[in-house]
């Protein structure tokens, strides 16, 4: 019996989510987001399940690894990389039916080399910088340059895209100089593909960002990105379960204190749980004192510190659990270990619970 954690998960549930985002967006294709691996559930275990959506349209990335990873795994559908990459990497990624997120001012020259390898046109998506200011190129001198990178005929425009802000009096900005740029690059017949723009929040908050395609992460995976906000608009299913086997149980005693800091002292005779599963591998140290663990059908309090490597929770007056027992600290057998529950009691953000997981 193996006691690391580990993370089951759910095909059916990653499917059930595709369809959904897509009705949502109005029947528009998705751009399955599966960076930081995935959202920490191992972008090569999701990656070839969303493959098989229909409504999945292709995949991004931020990472060269991660974009490599899924053709690893036998994901044939566009991986788009929205990060930056040149020489020798661009070529390979090229090479292996990757697109790229051009944004630099010597984009030319690096698509123009990787034609030349190639033999053929290189796939790109354009990334434009509408406010975010983080990468993308400035939406007020794109024109220029998106009219350059046309005329050089070494490149297939498969998408032109942007990243919000999310900032509710900001979004509208952007999107109006989005397509104010969208606009007037097709004016001057500059290619563009597909628009898009709405990552989970904009699915639901900005519907007219919904352009034509979405692409998100999060609600794939089953998380809401603000709550309950969303709960009366989509019915998501988490699509995974945190798991660990309890490696000790013991009763303490009045007066004992478990874990580090003595933030639990017993005030009675009462049963304790270690579970090996701490904040290193993405459990959040907030949960201590307000989330609980579900084992076997009921939930227990999860005391004292949440440590590197454990979780200890409160068992209570009678021994109900026993070593070896699997514990499910997120998934979605009962609402305490949603991962939109134990964000709000952790005080954390959704995305904190899902991006922070290091589990194999």
């Amino acid at each position: 019996m193996a006691y690391e954690p580990w993370i089951d998960v759910d095909p059916a549930a990653l499917r059930h989510n595709a369809r959904t985002v897509a009705s949502l967006a109005g029947g528009r294709p998705v751009l399955a987001v599966v960076k930081n691996d995935g959202y920490g559930l191992g972008a090569a275990r999701v990656g070839p399940i969303l493959d098989q959506a229909p409504e999945v349209a292709g995949f991004a990335v931020v990472r060269a690894w991660e974009a490599l990873a899924l053709r690893e795994a036998g994901v044939r559908k566009p991986v788009l990389l929205m990060g930056l990459t040149d020489g020798e990497e661009a070529v390979e990624l090229v090479l292996r039916g990757v697109r790229l997120a051009p944004f630099t001012d010597d984009a030319v020259a690096t698509i123009t080399a990787a034609a030349r390898v190639l033999g053929d046109l290189v796939p790109v998506h354009l990334y434009i910088d509408t406010g975010m200011n983080r990468l993308g190129m400035p939406h007020h001198r794109a024109l220029p340059w998106m009219e350059e990178l046309n005329a050089a005929g070494v490149a297939r425009v498969e998408g032109t895209f942007m990243t919000f802000t999310e900032s509710d009096d900001f979004d509208d900005e952007q999107l109006s100089r989005f397509l104010d740029l969208t606009g007037r690059a097709r004016e001057q017949g500059v290619e563009l593909g597909r628009l898009h723009a709405a990552s989970s929040n904009g699915l639901f908050f900005h519907p007219p960002a919904h352009m034509d395609m979405v692409r998100t992460g999060l609600v794939l995976y089953g998380a809401y990105p603000a709550g309950a906000r969303e709960l009366d608009r989509a019915d998501l299913r988490v699509a995974f379960r945190l798991r660990a086997r309890v490696v000790r149980v013991e009763q303490l005693r009045p007066g004992d204190s478990v874990n580090y800091g003595r933030e639990y002292i017993a005030q009675r005779h009462t049963w304790v749980a270690t579970i090996p599963m701490g904040h290193a591998d993405g459990y959040p140290r907030g949960a201590a004192n307000r989330a609980r663990v579900l084992i076997g059908g009921r939930t227990y309090p999860v005391i004292g510190a949440v440590s590197a490597s454990h979780v200890i929770v409160e068992i209570g007056d009678e021994r109900t659990v026993q070593t070896g027992d699997v514990a499910n600290l997120l998934g979605p057998d009962h609402d305490e270990v949603h991962p939109n529950t134990v964000a709000k009691k952790a005080g954390v953000s959704v995305y904190d619970i899902l991006m922070h997981l290091r589990v194999a």
